[in-house]
């Protein structure tokens, strides 16, 4: 399927955007390491019914960031909120994963105006959980390992934690997209696993939201924020199929599940 890429201009950073199909504006916003690329095969599958729109995070792959320390959740809604702009339109449908979820949960409570309507898929909004604070000093351990230079025990302890995530062959082989993963650990991940979603401000903004965790990801610490987020905002709580990675990893089954939650959105 054809797609167009270009950038999107936003204070202090330049995002590499991508626009494929046509229909209804639909912004995908990455996890992980914040790739437009790994919603490739899912967004082809949405690109049927859906202008879908994706980027990279800012200072991921090809965008630019001209800032220093942390990255607020709250910067990365604004950067949302700017794709959608730049690639003309007022609003639009929001799907997010894991972190992107968190940023979609984020542009949803502070510009309720740009979001027609959200699926927020497994936000690790770990501060909802009765065992808060072990899920924090997790994420601090990573970002320790990482900055002071064990990049991969970070990358090893993290990806063990996921569902249905699993450990690549590495072995003594460089760990792929270092950079990426550094920027993550080391600016991101903090501040994805302190952000407390806005609840009143999502009850206020009348978003319509469905929160939404995979089935293989029953039991786990990125499954079970979106359960008590639903419940809290009196709101639907989906399970979809798969686990954390099923986005990228199950993009067939995965796309048809979601293509039907968004549509039910805006009926």
């Amino acid at each position: 399927m054809d797609s167009e890429d270009g950038i999107a201009q936003v204070e202090d950073a330049e995002l590499h955007v991508r626009r494929l199909g046509d229909g209804p504006p639909l912004l995908m916003i990455a996890g992980g390491i914040g790739s437009a690329d790994s919603y490739r095969l899912l967004a082809a599958r949405l690109a049927e019914e859906y202008t879908v729109l994706l980027y990279d995070r800012r200072g991921h792959f090809r965008s630019t960031d001209r800032t220093d320390g942390p990255i607020s959740v709250e910067r990365h809604a604004e950067d949302a909120r700017a794709v959608i702009r730049a690639c003309g339109f007022g609003k639009a449908l929001v799907f997010g994963s894991s972190a992107g979820a968190q940023i979609g949960l984020a542009l949803a409570a502070r510009y309720p105006e740009t979001v027609e309507g959200l699926v927020a898929h497994e936000p690790p909004a770990v501060r909802l959980l009765p065992d808060a604070e072990e899920w924090r000093e997790f994420a601090a351990e990573q970002v320790a390992h990482a900055e002071a230079g064990d990049l991969f025990t970070a990358f090893k302890s993290f990806i063990e934690s996921i569902a249905g995530a699993g450990l690549p062959t590495i072995g003594t082989i460089r760990l792929p997209n270092e950079d990426e993963w550094r920027l993550l650990f080391t600016r991101e991940l903090l501040n994805f696993y302190e952000y407390l979603p806005d609840v009143e401000g999502l009850r206020q903004g009348q978003v319509p939201i469905v929160l939404a965790a995979g089935e293989g990801s029953r039991g786990y610490y990125h499954y079970r924020p979106a359960r008590v987020l639903a419940l809290e905002l009196g709101l639907p709580f989906v399970e979809l199929p798969g686990a954390h990675l099923a986005p990228q990893r199950g993009a067939a089954g995965f796309g048809e599940a979601l293509s039907g939650l968004l549509t039910d959105l805006v009926v």
